[in-house]
């Protein structure tokens, strides 16, 4: 520019004195005229054409002047903007570098995970996700600069070496930031979910070599065995407990069959020890304030840790949480999550823990109800149907739920809505009056209370059959025949000493027994003594509330809580079996026999249980029953060799 500025004063003077020449010596716009510059020109012509020669070279040179100062000013311009460019370059580049250094000396402060604390995950989690943002501002620095060396190269201005590798390696050293943190974020994630209070790892515990707990993607676990290279759903010992449950099936009576399997379940899940004030203080949390709240695995986890942590601080006891967590959990599964969807509805969950709980029997159906009822304190059918649905669930994962109604509960809601009075709503009252009767899809509750109870309790009496003395859990006593007693196991698995006979009826006493009693039963003896088979064909009294036996559809607003369990269609063969064959019972009405051999099959529907002591608080259920039985007739027979088929393929 400077060199060019100072060939300015010499171009104009030259095109100064053109002009000025041109001025004197005018000339006319004529075509040129080659024989004008001749020799034999006039002077006058001569003249004319110089002039225009003149003109036209000082009008070239005037132009080209305008060109090259004009691209010198242009170039000029577009130096001092690259100028500006590289130098806005270069300060984005130092930035990124000064905070590149500061965010990778943060990096080296960083603990490993393993030597990180479970209790500050969460606060390095919270660091990190700091951290992260405190960096995204280096994420625009570095994009201007790529920018800045973008708009250069369209300009064809190319970096140095230098330059371009320095922009380089930031671009590097920022993705490697990037990576690192995320990586981080993740760890420290996946290490608070499977190590934080919330987490499942403090569950592993639970099982011993060669077997080891597993997660699958919707949190359910599972259980891998190593020696065998096999999988299950369900925990070692909870496949132990339920092989020990086969050792039941000798029990006659369904009702006592399932409460004897429940109670064992009780035990293992240490549900005994639970009162229910104690669960109602769980159950008040907010996860568990909805019913009609559909819980996951870990809020079932998180509820079942909060109990047993609670049951061991409460009651001074050593339990071991992780294994009854576990085991819990899998029964729960088990029984409303067959599928293993990974979901279990609040309704579900406390329907299975109440009625495995340290409660009497009128406590946990008040709960039970006040569960679905509305803030009237009342329930309608469909919420009746919702509460027996999630109930009938228990006996049903036992393969049981044919001696109680079947899966349909709508003949239950039915029979329990005749206490209503005619209305469409149910009050707790009638609920709980209905409950008394120990209606038949509810009968196994009452029962695994009074197993509960007959459990520790001694009579000072021989039993007639094995001779044992004294008689531990239940004694049954014979009303037709003096000085019949006989012991639990005896008569639930139908035994009998040589060339005996049960007699009809019998009393139980799960409680020991008082003189009061005696005298009365003596009376009872006696006056049994002169009555006829058809005495007790025309008075029938069962002990539990018979619901109407027959097949009907599941009606559509009562959802089934669990899916069915892969042996769901034996299970519905089973029910229309046994609700045929009771059908056939109540046509026959042959409810006694003077003896009952102990080869002849028994089933629970075929005895008649009364009540004979007033209900207390304490106790709601009597503590004496009065039991009767029939004999099967033909049809009966064939019916009942079908049903134990499929059972014993079941």
């Amino acid at each position: 520019m400077e060199e060019v500025k100072s060939r300015g004063p010499y171009i104009y003077s030259v095109l100064e004195s053109a002009q000025a020449f041109l001025t004197q010596h005018p000339f006319q716009e004529i075509e040129e005229d080659a024989s004008a510059l001749a020799k034999d020109a006039s002077p006058k012509s001569r003249s004319q054409s110089l002039s225009r020669l003149l003109w036209k070279q000082a009008s070239v040179a005037s132009e080209l002047w305008d060109r090259l100062t004009a691209r010198c000013l242009d170039q000029h311009r577009h130096l001092e903007r690259t100028i500006e460019q590289l130098r806005d370059l270069g300060v984005s580049i130092k930035e990124a570098t000064d905070a590149l250094n500061q965010a990778e000396s943060v990096q080296t402060t960083w603990e490993p995970i393993g030597d990180l604390f479970i209790d500050s995950l969460p606060e390095h989690i919270q660091a990190t996700k700091l951290f992260k943002e405190e960096i995204t501002p280096i994420k625009d620095t570095i994009k201007m600069a790529n920018d800045l060396a973008h708009q250069l190269a369209l300009s064809d201005v190319h970096l140095s070496i230098e330059n371009a590798r320095e922009l380089e390696q930031i671009n590097s050293r920022w993705k490697q930031i990037q990576t690192s943190v995320t990586e981080r974020l993740r760890q420290l994630q996946d290490a608070h979910r499977d190590f934080g209070p919330e987490s499942q790892h403090f569950l592993s515990s639970s099982v011993q070599v060669p077997w080891e707990r597993a997660i699958s993607p919707n949190k359910v676990p599972y259980y891998i065995n190593h020696q065998a290279q096999t999988t299950c759903w369900d925990h070692p010992k909870m496949t132990e407990l339920y092989q020990a449950l086969g050792d039941l099936n000798n029990i006659k009576f369904s009702a006592y069959r399932t409460a004897m399997k429940l109670r064992r379940v009780q035990k293992a899940l240490r549900l005994d020890l639970v009162t229910l004030p104690l669960l109602s203080q769980i159950f008040s949390s907010d996860t568990l304030q909805s019913s009609d709240r559909s819980l996951d695995i870990l809020d079932v986890i998180r509820c079942l840790s909060s109990l047993y942590e609670r049951l061991e601080e409460e009651r001074g006891l050593l339990v071991n949480v992780p294994l009854c967590v576990d085991l819990a959990l899998n029964w729960l599964l088990n029984v409303f999550d067959g599928a293993r969807v990974g979901r279990i509805r609040a309704l579900s969950f406390k329907a299975g823990i109440v009625c495995l709980c340290d409660c009497d029997v009128k406590g946990k159906l008040q709960y039970l109800f006040s569960q679905v009822a509305g803030p009237e304190g009342t329930c309608d059918q469909r919420q009746l149907g919702l509460l027996l649905q999630e109930a009938i669930q228990i006996p049903r994962q036992l393969g049981e739920v044919a001696a109680f109604g079947g899966s349909n509960v709508e003949p239950s809601v039915r029979s329990c809505f005749r206490f209503g009075n005619g209305t469409s709503y149910l009050e707790l009252s009638q609920f709980l009056e209905w409950g008394s009767l120990e209606p038949q899809s509810l009968v196994w509750l009452p029962v695994l209370h009074r197993v509960t109870l007959a459990e520790t309790v001694k009579h000072q009496t021989k039993c007639s059959i094995c001779k044992q003395c004294p008689i531990k859990g239940f004694r049954y006593r014979s009303l037709k025949q003096f000085g019949v007693d006989i012991c639990q196991s005896c008569f639930l698995t139908g035994q009998a000493g040589k060339g005996n006979k049960l007699h009809y009826p019998i009393m139980e006493y799960y409680t020991p027994t008082t003189s009061g009693e005696k005298v009365r039963d003596f009376a009872t003896t006696l006056k049994n003594k002169f009555r006829t088979r058809h005495y007790f064909s025309r008075h029938p009294q069962r002990g539990y509330l018979p619901v109407q036996s027959v097949l009907e559809v599941e009606v559509t607003d009562t959802p089934l809580s669990s899916p069915m369990l892969p042996h769901a269609e034996t299970h519905s063969r089973i029910e229309h079996f046994a609700s045929r064959l009771a059908e056939m019972e109540n046509q026959n009405c042959s409810f006694f026999t003077d003896s009952l051999s102990p080869d002849d099959s028994l089933d629970e529907d075929q005895y008649l249980l009364r009540h004979s002591s007033p209900i207390t608080d304490r106790d709601p259920c009597s503590a004496t029953q009065t039991i009767g039985g029939f004999n099967p007739e033909e049809e009966q027979g064939e019916l009942e060799k079908v049903l134990a088929q499929l059972e014993h393929e079941n």
